[in-house]
């Protein structure tokens, strides 16, 4: 095998070519997804009445792309998830593009489809219009409906015998002063409705006795918050002759790095493809599931217990993204096309903000005998989104560096969600952030699954755990060293991290060696796990049966794609992640999936209000073994010429 520190400016360059097979990872276009509408709608089995919930890009088969088939001979073909509103279920769907046909057609009777985008407001309307809520209102003091703030959530499964075999979201209310006045500062507390979203019901209204509604203000607008500190002095990010990377269609290069950026409506981003100077690491990452349990039981808000990925979408929810305020530098951005319910289209602008940052000291050594110092400043190539889910925001970013690192951080912020006390008074679940204003304990956990593709198909998990040495063999009391234990089977590889041991996971090609002739690898860094308080038997902890691992390990498969199941409205906790590794395939020397659950344990804090600064959690791959040495030695010396004494510059 080469050894990285000699690749030559050649070898470096000819990775700006776009491999043959690129076009069969593009998302599908704005036609293309139309004509997926189309197709579906002309089949006799569906109709023009049909009701879309995605329609995405079904991903080329994993050995095509690792043995280079051109796009011209992979199949072009879409997934579709299509409904009725008169009737139950969901059906799913694979489209021919190439044919113009539907090739495959599954029913699940029982499945709900996500929440739509395009039903928010319908919901809150419902709800504003019905007499028994209104009445409610009135009883609280509140007469002009207008002001009145109704959030949709999902609803979970709590076996009410007058919510079976509906599609439901059960709400949350608060109060708006006056235009664009911060409402979550006015929980409407002990008020929550049931609605049927295909029928527009309102199955029931939840009335329970409730302290009073909150009414001090507490804005964030800038329209309001005039007495603000004086601005530091500017910071410019400047790139005189351009952008490091190059892009072609969605497939992007930068210094030894290429992947191509995919993105849906469940997931936002998708990585396809992601290689190393030639060499593949990962076939597809993205992140696949979230859910934000609760922990108080109180009224109606042991129900909350919401799945945003796989009951909303955060892909649907991204935001159109703004030059020097979410993204800073010279940015590359990418526009989104997704799917109405009607097989429409709807554009986000601007959804994918790609640039570059520097990323500190990437390696240094001071000689003390020679005085010598060398010295490398490292970039980073980041690609992001950011989704907003009702209250909160989710900024996805993907990170590589020149070290051959991948990174993961989710960045979260927005407004907590709030609810009410009596000023002074709040449970032991919650915490007051303003008088009579609370939110609640909570966690965000968070399923990355990474289809992993180390120089090859043939992987193996090995996790790896520091012993303290035996008595016998430790006289001096400081020995300790490194185990490595493969996993074999599914059944053995839900691992849960281990901070006394220092647990790793690694993924190697068995098959490849380094010039020491250990197995070639990428390490699974678990740096911000969580523990689920959920009870496993309860029925939100039932439905989060992925969270009770840190790692799960399972033979490829590409229909296994979500770690709590595919349709999650009124799920029952079957058809995720620990039913697949029931399965107990053999994952030894073949084609794996890393599903990996990390996460954000929330106890509020009154800084989080009224609006919360960022918070962040994430994981890392880093190679162990996958280069002869540290790869970012053949980084340029540079010494950045703009840089002054801070006693030098001016100070007008």
């Amino acid at each position: 095998m080469d050894d990285i520190v000699r690749l030559g400016p050649d070898r470096v360059s000819a990775s700006r070519a776009s491999p043959p097979y690129a076009r069969a990872l593009e998302p599908l276009t704005a036609a293309e997804i139309r004509s997926v509408a189309a197709i579906v709608k002309a089949d006799p089995a569906f109709g023009a009445a049909i009701l879309f919930e995605t329609i995405e890009l079904m991903d080329p088969p994993k050995s095509a792309i690792l043995s280079g088939v051109p796009a011209s001979e992979i199949p072009r073909q879409a997934r579709a998830n299509v409904f009725r509103n008169d009737e139950a279920g969901v059906w799913k769907l694979t489209v021919s593009l190439d044919d113009k046909r539907v090739l495959t057609s599954q029913r699940y009777p029982t499945a709900r489809p996500m929440i739509q985008l395009e039903q928010f407001m319908a919901i809150e309307a419902w709800v504003k219009e019905d007499p028994r809520f209104i009445a409610a209102c009135a009883a609280r003091g509140i007469t002009d409906m207008s002001q009145v703030c109704v959030d949709p959530w999902s609803a979970g499964n709590f076996g009410n015998p007058d919510e079976e075999g509906r599609h439901l979201c059960h709400t949350f209310v608060w109060l708006r002063l006056y235009e664009d006045e911060a409402f979550y500062a006015h929980p409407v507390e002990g008020l929550n409705a049931v609605v049927d979203i295909k029928t527009g019901e309102v199955i029931r209204i939840d009335d329970r006795p409730a302290p009073p509604i909150p009414m001090r203000e507490v804005n964030y607008d800038s329209k309001f918050v005039t007495d603000t500190l004086p601005p530091l002095k500017p910071l410019h990010i400047v790139q005189p002759e351009g952008v490091s990377f190059a892009l072609d269609g969605h497939r992007i290069t930068w210094d030894r790095w290429a992947f191509t950026i995919g993105f849906n409506a469940r997931e936002a981003i998708t990585l396809h493809d992601i290689r190393f100077d030639g060499r593949p690491i990962v076939n597809r990452a993205s992140l696949v599931e979230m859910v934000v349990p609760y922990g108080s039981p109180d009224g109606g808000h042991y129900r909350k217990n919401v799945f945003d990925i796989g009951e909303y979408g955060l892909g649907k929810l991204a935001n159109s993204l703004k030059l020097g305020c979410d993204c800073l530098g010279v940015i590359q951005y990418l526009d989104v096309d997704l799917n109405t319910m009607s097989g429409d289209i709807f554009r986000i602008e601007k959804a994918i903000c790609i640039h570059e940052e520097d990323d500190g000291i990437l390696w240094k050594h001071w000689d003390f005998r020679t005085e010598r110092t060398q010295v490398r400043r490292g970039r980073k190539l980041v690609v992001s989104c950011i989704c907003t889910v009702g209250n909160y925001e989710y900024g996805q970013y993907w990170y590589f560096n020149q070290s051959g690192d991948i990174e993961f951080e989710m960045k979260a912020t927005g407004i907590i969600n709030t609810a009410a006390c009596e000023p002074g008074r709040p449970s032991k679940y919650e915490r007051e952030v303003s008088p009579g204003v609370v939110g609640q304990i909570h966690q965000h956990i968070f399923c990355a699954r990474l289809d992993m593709a180390v120089d090859g198909e043939s992987n193996t998990v090995v996790e790896c755990n520091t012993e303290t040495e035996t008595e016998a063999l430790n006289p001096w009391g400081n020995a300790f060293f490194e185990t490595e234990t493969p996993l074999t089977t599914e059944s053995e590889a839900g691992r849960r991290a281990n901070l006394e041991s220092a647990r790793y996971w690694k993924v190697v090609n068995p098959n490849r060696t380094n010039h020491v002739g250990r197995p070639v690898g990428y390490k699974l860094m678990p740096t911000s796990v969580v523990h689920s308080f959920l009870r496993p038997d309860g029925p939100s902890g039932s439905r989060s049966r992925f969270a009770e691992k840190h790692l799960w390990v399972t033979a490829h498969d590409a229909e296994q794609r979500y770690p709590a199941g595919e349709f999650m409205n009124h799920s029952d906790g079957s058809g995720g992640v620990s039913d697949f590794a029931a399965e107990d395939r053999p994952i030894e020397n073949t084609s794996v999936v890393l599903w990996h659950v990390f996460g954000l344990h929330h106890s509020v804090r009154p800084e989080d209000f009224p609006v919360q600064p960022c918070i962040t959690t994430g994981f890392k791959l880093m190679p162990s073994g996958f280069f002869d040495g540290n790869p970012a030695i053949a980084v340029a010396e540079s010494v950045n010429a703009e840089s002054r004494d801070a006693g030098d510059c001016c100070c007008g």
